[in-house]
């Protein structure tokens, strides 16, 4: 029988529905929730006709008028549930390549700094069971709280040899691959000096040169930069392979736009950090 649990948490934007709610509809909301997975929701409300703050509750968790819950992990226990970008509607599984979704975020650029584009959402992904072998010595005995915002814990997330992935869906629809190879140049140049000195040229030529202009990239287009073991930095487009490059070096540098010291996202490294911290709980 499928259960519901909440075993990531995500950022979600605020919602005026719930300022309407008590913080003693909220507690009853978790009880509607447990109920409901054992399918006593209904049950519940008719057991209390005279306490409407858990039809209020029930109401608010199973309305057909929400886009999302409350939760942005809420999930079947299978982990077939996918989370949502918030600002863009595009949905990350939650299992990638066997790796757990961690966070979900946005890229966006400005133009001429007049106006921002949004130009793809990105998920962060991290092998569980990698995660809480090569850190959990280290880790495991530090509540959540102390690991938020800890930048040791971070640096070892993206040093060690931990399969990672991170998924790119194109949002901006006259994004070009020229463009995107151009991006690349830029930012994953910037961290290949500043990990590596100078002297990596020839190794950001071989990545961005993955890119070739015979790609198309359309709205909803699909890139996957997974480090593998041994890291390997495997690309994809749209499920096809492009390219492999064993280098240390380039997957922490990759990892490093996403949830180093400048991301392009800084809410989405912060659940990165938490949901990470939460794997040792498992």
């Amino acid at each position: 029988m499928a259960s519901l649990r909440f075993p990531f948490l995500f950022s979600q934007p605020g919602n005026a529905k719930l300022s309407n709610i008590s913080s003693r509809s909220l507690s009853a909301a978790f009880t509607v929730a447990a109920a409901a997975a054992a399918g006593g929701a209904a049950a519940l409300v008719l057991q209390n006709p005279k306490q409407p703050f858990i039809k209020n509750a029930m109401d608010f968790l199973f309305s057909p008028n929400r886009s999302s819950p409350l939760w942005g992990s809420l999930s079947l226990a299978d982990n077939s549930g996918a989370v949502v970008e918030s600002k863009t509607g595009f949905s990350f599984p939650s299992i990638v390549n066997d790796s757990r979704l961690l966070g979900v975020g946005l890229r966006k650029k400005s133009v001429l700094g007049l106006k921002n584009i949004n130009v793809y959402a990105f998920g962060v992904y991290a092998d569980g069971d990698g995660v809480q072998k090569l850190l959990g010595e280290k880790y495991r005995n530090l509540p959540a709280s102390e690991l938020k915002g800890n930048k040791a814990f971070i640096d070892d997330l993206m040093e060690a040899d931990i399969r990672m992935t991170v998924r790119l869906q194109i949002v901006y629809g006259k994004l070009s691959i020229r463009s995107v190879r151009s991006a690349f140049e830029e930012s994953v140049g910037n961290r290949l000096q500043k990990f590596g000195g100078s002297d990596n040229k020839e190794l950001l030529q071989r990545f961005t040169s993955q890119f070739k202009d015979e790609y198309k990239i359309p709205r909803g287009s699909v890139i996957d930069l997974s480090r593998e073991q041994g890291y390997v930095l495997r690309t994809t487009i749209d499920g096809k392979e492009v390219g492999r490059i064993q280098s240390k070096i380039l997957c922490r540098s990759i990892l490093d736009l996403y949830i180093g010291e400048d991301p392009f996202d800084r809410q989405a490294k912060e659940d990165v950090e938490v949901n990470a911290a939460s794997l040792f709980q498992k």
